[in-house]
């Protein structure tokens, strides 16, 4: 089992925390019973936010060859001489005022 990330660690305790004084607040619960009750569920409730985050993991051999591989999205991409055009002519019309006389 991979051991948990600093996030899962903190999300997981602050959680524990702010939903054991919110039940706390809530139920107004003086007896041992409902304290401890009232605890085994905000340790329940951590664990399953904790649990909720994804686990970061190392990629695979594949994963790390294609990302090295694969050419930058703006590489990719032709643009003609119009399509500069067009562009030019669309930035400076919305310059312009849409109330003409």
């Amino acid at each position: 089992m991979p051991r948990p990330t600093a996030a899962q660690l903190s999300y997981g305790s602050a959680t524990v925390v702010l939903s054991t004084l919110a039940m706390l607040l809530l139920f107004r619960t003086e007896s041992t019973v409902g304290v401890s009750a009232v605890g085994t569920a905000a340790l329940v409730l951590g664990l399953l936010v904790a649990l909720a985050l994804p686990a970061r993991t190392k990629p695979t051999r594949q994963q790390a060859a294609r990302r090295a591989t694969a050419p930058p999205t703006a590489a990719r991409t032709h643009r003609t001489i119009e399509d500069i055009e067009i562009a030019a002519a669309q930035r400076a019309s919305v310059k312009e005022h849409s109330l003409h006389r």
